[in-house]
Parts: structure tokens; C-alpha cells; sequence
């Protein structure tokens, strides 16, 4: 009797295999909704509103709790936000002239997308705090027509993660605050490939999906009353996607693991009150993403590891906060990340380039113990040209746009 995840030998011989394996070494997982590399920044939290800037060291609300837990010490009490929004990508590629494989342009690939966000605070004491937050930390889809011309590099994706992430929080004396929480991530793919010749035609599915946990620390200095600094460290998920991938029209079929990293990044924000209408923030970040150098895909009858080629990226980001009455606050902010791939090494599934983000936002405190806001952020993602044996091209429209509301309790 045949296993699961047994491929017959009289059917796809070793050197066929070997085709289909790098057929799928086109299926890693896309994004439209990535920064940097795979990571999400936009959680509809007040910090969207300024592109991210400063949110490790602003610490007014329960969004510090996934921002910078050690900015939970400032919280008194306990303090629940919750957040959601719409996210909508226009993805559309330009084929060169001279691209390989006859086809189309693959419509637009993007759509839209749900953003849902929670975050908690608990005060055990002055200086102990408890906290915890329930988010996507990477989510994306992309659906290219069938019969585009990098239909052999990827036809349609879906990727979803679900973070839950309690932390911890120990003031050690009035300036300093220190932090750590252990992250538990669900993620879930799905993706869709055309078969090239000769093993082709046919189209493969993939599907898998992988539980993993990780760990972050976090501190916060407040050297005044006006100023603060925060910095937060991610070690990063190292999920193995395990599921099956079945080969149509043919019928066949094998389980496969496919491993990719959400590696490792630090970032440091500050805050700085000018006056009691405006304050400054900014925030540099790091993200190792040259850890993603190959992509391991493995079935029970071979395996095959795909150059990818990343490079680490830097994120900068610079935002203003403006309170023209004690009720209200408005909002505005850049960010800028490096592009982690070239063109030589960039695929479709994966349309990642340098990003520049422009966000503005609003704050309305409703009452002494509750606030809502809502925030608006245009993403950039660049052409994200491609130059490889199977597509040229680059992307005419590469284009996000994040609308989220927020409301946050005091208790």
C-alpha cells in the first residue's frame, strides 16, 4: 500500500521530481502587506498614524503592550484596545517585451483585506505590569490571472499568521523599565503554481501550515518628564510548513515541509515633547533578513534548496504629534525600508522592493476613561523590477493603502 506523501517512482522518475521541486521553489509565500521583509507594520494602533515612528518609546495606551512592553509600567490600572480596519493593495505587473514566457500581464493581483487587532494591560502593582495582544504579524494574498506570463513563478497565494503574545513588565527604578514576553505564532499558507515543461501542463497546490514560538525583550529609558527612549528586540519564528502538495491534472500527490524564517529585528524609538501642543518621534530598525538565504523544500522522495538571496533592511521613521485642544491629537508621519532583494533574485510571489510609507491619523479623548482614533497610511512598495530566466518586467502599480479605527478603555 502506498503512504501518504509517497510520490509513485513509475510515474515521476527522479529527474522529474526534481522539476517539480523547483517548480515549487516558486511557491514560498507572498505579500503585498510587508515591510522591510515579511513583517507587518500596520496593526490599526495609534502608532499606524505616524508610519510606525517612535512607537517603541510613546507608551500612552494598551498598543504598547505589542510596540514596547516595557512602556506598560507608565499604565495605571487596566487599559484594553481593540482595533480593526481594511487593508486594499493594487498589485499590477509590466511584462518587458523581451520576458520568457509568453502571457499576459496577470491582471491586478492585489484586493483587499481585514486588519483586527487586541491589546491588554494589567497593573499587578506600581511597578509590575501584565500584558498581552492578539495579532497578525504577517498576512498577505495575491492572485495573479492563470495565464500570465510569470505563471510558472506563481498564480495565487495566501498566507495568514496569528500572534499571541503575553508579556511582562518590572520598573526597576523611575527612569528605566525593563520587559519580555513569549510570542506563539499559527500561520497557515496556500499557493498555486503553473507546471512547467516538460513535466507540465498542470498546475500544483500547495497548502500547510506550522504552530512555533518565539520570545521578545523590551526597556524604556525616561532620562525627563519630555523625553523617552524605548528599544525592542524580536528573536523570531522559524516555522516548517508542513502540508501536501498535489499535482492536477495528474492527480498526484506528496506531503511536502517547506521552511521559511520570520527572522530576528530590533528598533529603537524616541519621543520628544517640544511643548504641550507638539511632540517629535522617530525610530531606526534592523531586520536580519539575510538569515532568508535559501528556501528548503522537502518531500519524502527528495528535496531541494531554492536561492533567495535577501539582505538585511533598515527601517527609518519619523512622525509629529500635534494636540491643538487637550482632547485632541492629529497625527502625521514617513517610514522608509530598504529593499532586501534585487532584481536578479526578486520573484513575483515575493514583489518586495525599498517601501516609503505616508500615514496621518487622529486621537479624540471621548472621556477620562476611554479614547478612539482612527488612522490612514499609504504604502509604496516601489517597481519591484524582476530580471530572471522565467520573467522580466517590473510593477507598474505596487500600491497599499491601511484604513483602521481604534478605541481604547481605561479601567
Amino acid at each position: 500500500m502506498q503512504k501518504r506523501g509517497d510520490w509513485p517512482l513509475t510515474v515521476i522518475k527522479p529527474n522529474r521530481l526534481s522539476l517539480v521541486l523547483c517548480a515549487l521553489a516558486f511557491c514560498a509565500f507572498a505579500g503585498p502587506a510587508w515591510a522591510g521583509g515579511l513583517y507587518l507594520n500596520e496593526f490599526g494602533t495609534p502608532s499606524m498614524g505616524v508610519a510606525g515612528a517612535g512607537a517603541e518609546a510613546i507608551a500612552i495606551d494598551a498598543s504598547t503592550t505589542l510596540h514596547n512592553p516595557a512602556g506598560m509600567t507608565r499604565l495605571e490600572g487596566r487599559e484594553l484596545m481593540l482595533t480593526g480596519g481594511l487593508v486594499y493593495s493594487t498589485i499590477k505587473f509590466d511584462p518587458d517585451p523581451a520576458t520568457p514566457v509568453p502571457g499576459g500581464d496577470g491582471g491586478d493581483a492585489g484586493g483587499p483585506a481585514p486588519l483586527l487587532g487586541a491589546f491588554y494591560v494589567h497593573s499587578l502593582s506600581d511597578r509590575v505590569k501584565l500584558g498581552a495582544n492578539l495579532i497578525s504579524l504577517s498576512a498577505a494574498v495575491l492572485d495573479y490571472d492563470d495565464d500570465w506570463t510569470g505563471r510558472f513563478l506563481v498564480q495565487e497565494v495566501s498566507i495568514f499568521t496569528l500572534t499571541f503574545n503575553p508579556t511582562i513588565a518590572y520598573r526597576v527604578n523611575d527612569r528605566l523599565s525593563v520587559a519580555g514576553g513569549v510570542g506563539v505564532m499559527l500561520a497557515t499558507f496556500e499557493e498555486k503554481v503553473a507546471v512547467p515543461p516538460p513535466v507540465g501542463p498542470g498546475q500544483v497546490k500547495i497548502d500547510g501550515d506550522d504552530v512555533v514560538f518565539g520570545f521578545n525583550l523590551g526597556a524604556m529609558f525616561e532620562p525627563s518628564e519630555r523625553t523617552r527612549l524605548g528599544i525592542i528586540y524580536w528573536m523570531g519564528f522559524d516555522p516548517t510548513f508542513t502540508g501536501d502538495v498535489k499535482i492536477e491534472p495528474a492527480g498526484l500527490a506528496a506531503g511536502i515541509d517547506t521552511e521559511l524564517p520570520f527572522v530576528q529585528f530590533i528598533r529603537a524609538g524616541i519621543y520628544h515633547e517640544i511643548s504641550e501642543q507638539f511632540a517629535l518621534l522617530g525610530t531606526i530598525g534592523w531586520e536580519d533578513w539575510s538569515a532568508l538565504d535559501n528556501l528548503n523544500i522537502s518531500t519524502a522522495r527528495g528535496s531541494q534548496k531554492i536561492p533567495r538571496n535577501w539582505d538585511d533592511t533598515w527601517k527609518f521613521a519619523a512622525g509629529l504629534h500635534y494636540r491643538p485642544v487637550d482632547r485632541w491629537l492629529l497625527q502625521g508621519g514617513i517610514a522608509y525600508d530598504t529593499s532586501p532583494v534585487d532584481s536578479v533574485d526578486r520573484t513575483p510571489d515575493m514583489p518586495i522592493d525599498r517601501q516609503i510609507r505616508y500615514a496621518t491619523g487622529v486621537q479624540y479623548e471621548w472621556s477620562e476613561r476611554a479614547s478612539v482614533g482612527a488612522t490612514f497610511e499609504y504604502a509604496d512598495y516601489g517597481d519591484a523590477d524582476i530580471k530572471n530566466a522565467l520573467l522580466v518586467g517590473d510593477y507598474k502599480r505596487n500600491d497599499i493603502f491601511f484604513l483602521a479605527l481604534s478605541v481604547n478603555w481605561k479601567f
